[in-house]
């Protein structure tokens, strides 16, 4: 696998990304778009273990890793960040960048950005497919939060000098441990050093917060259904065995209940349940890569 670090400018913001394509060039007409999750630390490093499994698969399919705006090496200017400001940027991504289809693998809670580019694509026929990994609890993406509450969370406390104090206390070791344990993985050995040091590194840019606190003020939160019913393309919903919701509304619905109510709304949906809990990527990637493997070999024998 080789992995190259490039750049390019978006609404002259410096933006990042990495290339991970096989040993041997291929001339696929096929790429893989990854979404990383928005989070302290969080970026495109997120899917590292699975773009080196992907290729130990022998698979020749590139994947393009972008670093959304305000996260990883991209420029983290203080701005609230909305979805559909990350799904133009990738809009633009594929225009200058990838030039070509894709399948959209989004993790979590970033599934609105993937929406809004299904509904603003670079051309019509470029996006072939969207695998969803760990979504949010079906009650999250239904039930708009109040746009003045969003806005008041942003103001009065988070674009703040307590918001500040509250990151540096946040981006600490010792609490990106406590969180993921209690949140994210279903093993508590699966939260490893290599999660830990990536992190923990990530996060010392304060810059990052921004697109930290604009995640956590609910900029991206409103009723979705009518935009997941309208969404043509083969979905792949892949939920953990373990999944829970991090938001109180969803904390009573099962793993099945949530897998349920997408693959009612998707027209074009499948599902699978994984071991793990909410992060597949990183704490079940190889049986992730399976699937994933598995929705695009379907996609490309109907090409």
């Amino acid at each position: 696998m080789k992995s190259i670090p490039q750049t390019y400018t978006w609404n002259n913001y410096r933006c990042t990304y990495t290339l991970h394509q096989p040993d041997t060039q291929t001339d696929e007409n096929l790429a893989l778009l990854l979404i990383h999750p928005i989070g302290v630390g969080l970026s495109g490093k997120f899917w590292q273990r699975f773009a080196k499994s992907w290729f130990n698969r022998g698979q020749s399919y590139p994947l393009y890793n972008p670093d959304l705006l305000g996260c990883g090496d991209s420029d983290k200017p203080k701005v609230a960040y909305y979805p559909q400001d990350w799904a133009n940027q990738l809009k633009y991504f594929l225009e200058t960048e990838v030039k070509k289809p894709v399948i959209i693998v989004v993790q979590g809670a970033l599934f609105p950005v993937a929406i809004n580019l299904v509904q603003n694509p670079p051309q019509p026929n470029w996006i072939k497919g969207l695998v969803l990994s760990g979504p949010p609890a079906w009650p999250i993406m239904t039930r708009p939060e109040k746009p003045g509450q969003q806005k008041l969370l942003w103001n009065l406390f988070f674009n703040t000098p307590i918001g500040r104090l509250f990151y540096l206390y946040a981006r600490r070791r010792q609490f990106i441990e406590s969180f993921s344990i209690r949140q994210l993985f279903a093993q508590k050995q699966d939260v490893d050093h290599q999660w830990l040091d990536v992190l923990e590194k990530d996060a010392i840019d304060l810059k990052n917060r921004y697109a930290v606190f604009s995640f956590l003020s609910g900029f991206w939160r409103k009723n979705y259904e009518e935009a997941i019913a309208s969404i043509p393309h083969p979905t792949l919903v892949v939920v953990g065995e373990k999944a829970s919701s991090i938001s109180r509304e969803g904390v009573t619905e099962t793993p099945e209940e949530r897998l349920d109510q997408y693959l009612k709304h998707l027209p074009n949906g499948q599902g699978r349940k994984i071991s793990g809990r909410n992060v597949p990527p990183y704490e079940s990637t190889d049986e992730f890569v399976t699937m994933v493997e598995q929705f695009v070999n379907e996609i490309t024998s109907k090409v």
